[in-house]
């Protein structure tokens, strides 16, 4: 498995925005259309937020995970953000996520920051066990509860 940026594999764009966009933005209605979302994933950058990685095998993306400079308006001071982590169903508990996450540490890390932030609905579990430390609980602007994690980047 080879973890590289999304804007190195421009034929995988519009692959990760269909990912992401029946994963996050239909489930939370955010109201952004598919179109938006290719837009979005076609603007991503290696070096400058939004960044996005993807899991390749054998020319196959197994998943995708974003880093934004801001993933949660109400806690500004926290950057940069681990965001959109997904798996396609067929590769999970192969150790997909862990790998995405990995290198999006070691990105964080090249670009100077020393803490890496995160929002979860629902997969509060999944970081703590992944050595994450819980920061808090908020209400976002839909006021949803979402749990704030950071992970130190060292």
């Amino acid at each position: 498995m080879n973890i590289d940026f999304l804007s190195n594999h421009p034929d995988k764009i519009n692959e990760v925005s269909e990912m992401v966009f029946k994963e996050f933005v239909v489930k939370t209605g955010s109201g952004m259309n598919f179109e938006d979302v290719v837009k979005h994933f076609s603007n991503t950058q290696d070096n400058k937020f939004p960044i996005t990685l993807i899991a390749l095998e054998n020319g196959e993306c197994l998943g995708t995970v974003s880093i934004f400079e801001n993933d949660l308006k109400i806690r500004e001071m926290y950057k940069p953000w681990l965001a959109s982590l997904f798996t396609k169903p067929e590769y999970r508990g192969r150790g997909v996520g862990k790998e995405l996450i990995s290198k999006t540490i070691d990105v964080v890390k090249k670009l100077g920051f020393n803490e890496l932030y995160l929002r979860t609905e629902d997969a509060s579990d999944y970081y703590r066990n992944k050595g994450w430390t819980y920061l808090e609980t908020v209400s976002d602007d839909k006021y949803e509860k979402v749990d704030v994690f950071k992970v130190k980047c060292i």
